[in-house]
């Protein structure tokens, strides 16, 4: 089973396609307990980063039905449920996402002074609810495939959008960041299930790597399949102008800073997610207690 990751691009777009993530008695999760910087802590209020982590709970308890829709049909039981409920627990997400995303900001704090004056603004408040309402209204496959062929429309017609949400995703590096961070959840999925003993006893670290690498055509086309539509969905009620104005800031020092920190900090959090995920799984398929 492929295990998905997330979409993210900068701000909030962050985190966005592969939303997924095993547990046993969901291995407690050992949160490196770090004070982020009052500044940091400030731009993590701007960027509504509660409002992110909140639906990233929702696609992880619709995450954990299909796993177990797949691994382990109507076996899971309330138990399963609640052990994916744990490992998407808010609070702990949240912590990991604070040291992570406050470690990246080392020695680059000269950037949020940059970052918090655009999103503070009214168009980048805008911007990050636009973002999150995206994200939760792609829960539901009726508004993916629509998206999807608004995207097919666009592309067809030339439309100047298409171009802008290619060069925005360009900006960003959206496509090889999202690939990367889910090859990075798929293979702290397997190693988590390999600790469990699920695995067969001859499997490597290698052969895991090689596994993930194996899959790594799917998930690019997954990802190229999904991030525009997103996008389009995102961002269609901005005007050209503003739109413009974002792309602009992206491509800042502060904005590249930015996205990078996002990227890593999620990474983080989802490579910690996958693991837990990998272990209940096994559990699972094993018969032991979660």
């Amino acid at each position: 089973m492929r295990h998905s990751s997330f979409l993210m691009s900068v701000a909030f777009v962050g985190a966005v396609l592969f939303a997924g993530g095993g547990f046993a008695n969901p291995v407690p999760l050992s949160l490196t307990q770090q004070q982020a910087g009052p500044s940091v802590s400030a731009l993590i209020k701007v960027l509504k980063i509660d409002d992110v982590i909140a639906v990233m709970q929702q696609e992880g308890l619709k995450y954990g039905k299909d796993m177990e829709a797949e691994l382990f049909p109507e076996a899971g039981g309330a138990t399963w449920t609640q052990g994916v409920a744990l490992i998407y627990d808010g609070a702990t997400m949240r912590a990991r996402f604070e040291a992570a995303f406050s470690n990246q900001f080392a020695g680059a704090e000269a950037e949020l002074p940059a970052i918090e004056g655009f999103f503070k603004t009214d168009l980048g408040q805008q911007i990050l609810t636009l973002e999150v309402e995206a994200r939760r209204s792609l829960m539901d496959e009726a508004v993916e495939d629509a998206a999807k062929a608004r995207v097919e429309d666009m592309r067809a017609e030339e439309a100047p959008r298409m171009g802008a949400l290619e060069a925005f995703s360009d900006a960003n590096d959206l496509i090889e960041m999202n690939v990367m961070g889910a090859m990075n959840s798929n293979l702290a999925f397997l190693q988590g299930m390999g600790e469990v003993g699920a695995l067969s006893e001859d499997m490597t670290q290698e052969d895991m790597l090689a596994d993930v690498w194996g899959q790594e055509p799917d998930i690019r086309n997954e990802t190229e399949g999904w991030i525009f539509p997103y996008l389009a969905l995102a961002y269609g009620p901005l005007s050209d102008a503003d739109f413009a104005a974002y792309l602009a800031f992206c491509e800042t020092a502060a904005g590249q800073k930015l996205n990078a920190a996002l990227f890593g900090a999620f990474d983080e959090v989802f490579s910690a997610i996958s693991r837990d995920l990998g272990r209940a799984a096994a559990r699972q398929m094993m018969g032991e207690d979660i």
